[in-house]
């Protein structure tokens, strides 16, 4: 194998161990979820690992037989921007112009329970998996005033 195979073969062995993380939590399983889906939003200065929680959402993706989408950097930053509005306010956001899908959601902690959430609801998980999607924007905020205190947002486009 040359140097070039590692990237792929990490990858498919990173979606492996995340698919098996989220499907033993939703089993009632005791599989370790990585620490970059599990760590707490809900504290000053808390950065979601972006590149796990793409992992994660191709991987639902691919089980549903839509293909990935790749993360966008102007998508994360309206996303953020959509969250840290929704966590100020407690107004849901509108679907921003040009997007395809927008998964609200507040009160959960990590982006393994916010995807739970998303996953467990048939509407939600259907949009997730929307066939036109080709780029994902994921946005968190925390507002510890608020309802909810941690506040998700996912844009797909294409």
């Amino acid at each position: 194998m040359t140097l070039k195979g590692y990237p792929a073969l990490a990858r498919i062995v990173l979606a492996g161990a995340l698919a098996a993380g989220l499907a033993a939590c939703s089993m009632g399983g005791g599989g370790q979820l990585s620490p970059g889906l599990s760590a707490p939003m809900n504290q000053p200065g808390a950065k979601l690992n972006r590149v796990e929680a793409l992992f994660l959402l191709n991987d639902f993706r691919r089980a549903q037989g839509a293909a990935d989408v790749r993360g966008d950097t102007v998508l994360d930053n309206t996303a953020q921007s959509l969250a840290a509005a929704y966590a100020k306010t407690g107004a849901q956001p509108a679907l921003p112009p040009g997007a395809v899908v927008m998964r609200l959601s507040a009160g959960y902690t990590t982006f393994a329970e916010a995807f739970s959430g998303w996953r467990n609801v048939p509407t939600d998980a259907a949009a997730i998996a929307d066939p036109t999607a080709k780029r994902a924007g994921l946005g968190v905020a925390y507002e510890p005033n608020s309802s909810h205190g941690v506040y998700w947002v996912l844009v797909l486009d294409d």
